[in-house]
């Protein structure tokens, strides 16, 4: 009796498990779950081990910023990311000299976060320096291109305390410092701006009195205390920036001459969006894909209704080249695929529980 029992029982779970095939084909989730899109596009070598902000290159080709938090004995590097699901190769694109020439000793590590091109070619990316002290000791740089090669390093401003998310617009960089005031309860957030031509600039201590701040925000949820993060433009040109700890998008609107007219909560959504980090905009849409680092999700913000909905999601994931979804910290937009960076390094309070190799991009295919 018992061995018909577990006769019935095994058949019938691999009646289940052939339906739940037929229905998600080529889908890792294990029935009952919740199907994941996500699929592996690379696995990095061993060099990486935390991989954060990505800029796509005029080519299709990604430049990833990779501070390698997780295991520092690395250097810190930019990668570079081509081709498709099945056929993606990773290649060193460029490895910050480690220690930095010319940097202050304890400051002298690279810590390269946001990333973007600008229509020079040039790379911009933020240089988080928060390990051993948040503040004003995070910088902005420029990576001079050539030939499509790296060339120099051009140092753009200093003495930002969390130097974050990037992007460019109308011929101005807007990066988001995530702690305008380090120990504040409320938590002040900004956004600052700075033409492409500008250099060497040193930010006024306080940094909350500097004239490059265009707009602030306040957190007061103090679990992960980081205020703005992702940030990008809309087709109408229109600014949004996630606040990170808040799950809460803001949505700044200018003057034809560039003077912020408006700075509002446009979107959230308690329950389900619980993070913004890293974010880019689909122009064909006019939605922006948003990581979701708590939640591991993907979510998608409506820029004409503030609607959220969750694009995808799993649980925890413990072997990444599955192409699962760990701890992504930011969403790039690539045609009709979402490109994925899984920092995995964890926070307490997020799915992802542990750090394991290899450090992964994750690809969503959109069907349309």
């Amino acid at each position: 009796m018992i061995r018909t029992v577990l006769t019935i029982v095994v058949a019938g779970g691999l009646l289940a498990q052939a339906a739940f095939a037929a229905q998600c084909p080529g889908c890792n989730c294990l029935p009952g779950q919740a199907c994941t899109k996500a699929e592996l596009l690379v696995a990095f070598p061993d060099c990486v081990n935390t991989p954060d902000g990505m800029a796509l290159l005029k080519d299709g080709s990604i430049v990833v910023s990779v501070p390698n938090f997780n295991d520092e004995t690395k250097p810190p590097l930019l990668m570079r990311v081509t081709g498709s699901a099945g056929k993606a190769k990773a290649e060193k694109f460029y490895e910050f000299p480690n220690p930095y020439p010319g940097l202050p000793q304890g400051l002298d590590r690279i810590s390269p976060m946001g990333i973007v091109q600008a229509p020079s070619g040039d790379i911009y990316f933020a240089d988080m320096q928060i390990r051993k002290d948040i503040s004003q000791k995070s910088r902005l740089w420029r990576l001079v291109m050539k030939g499509g090669k790296p060339q120099k390093m051009v140092l753009v401003a200093k003495n930002f305390n969390v130097a974050n998310g990037l992007c460019i617009h109308g011929g101005y960089i807007y990066i988001t410092d995530s702690v305008l005031e380090p120990g504040a309860n409320p938590l002040p957030s900004a956004v600052l701006r700075f033409k492409l031509t500008e250099e060497n600039v040193e930010l006024k201590t306080p940094l909350k009195n500097d004239p490059h701040i265009i707009a602030t925000f306040t957190s007061k949820k103090m679990q992960w205390p980081f205020g703005a993060d992702g940030i990008d433009f809309d087709n109408q040109g229109n600014l949004y920036v996630g606040l990170f700890g808040e799950g809460q998008m803001f949505k700044i609107t200018f003057d034809k001459k560039g003077n912020v007219i408006s700075n509002t909560l446009f979107a959230e959504a308690p329950g389900k969006l619980i993070n913004c980090d890293g974010m880019h905009l689909d122009k064909r849409s006019n939605k922006l894909y948003m990581a979701d680092s708590a939640a591991n999700a993907i979510q998608v913000i409506d820029c004409k209704t503030g609607k959220v909905e969750t694009l995808d999601s799993n649980e925890d994931t413990l072997d990444k080249r599955t192409g699962g979804m760990d701890q992504p910290c930011e969403a790039l937009v690539r045609g009709k695929e979402i490109i994925v960076s899984n920092m995995d390094w964890p926070f307490p309070g997020f799915k992802n529980t542990k750090w394991q190799q290899p450090a992964t991009l994750s690809v969503i295919k959109l069907k349309k």
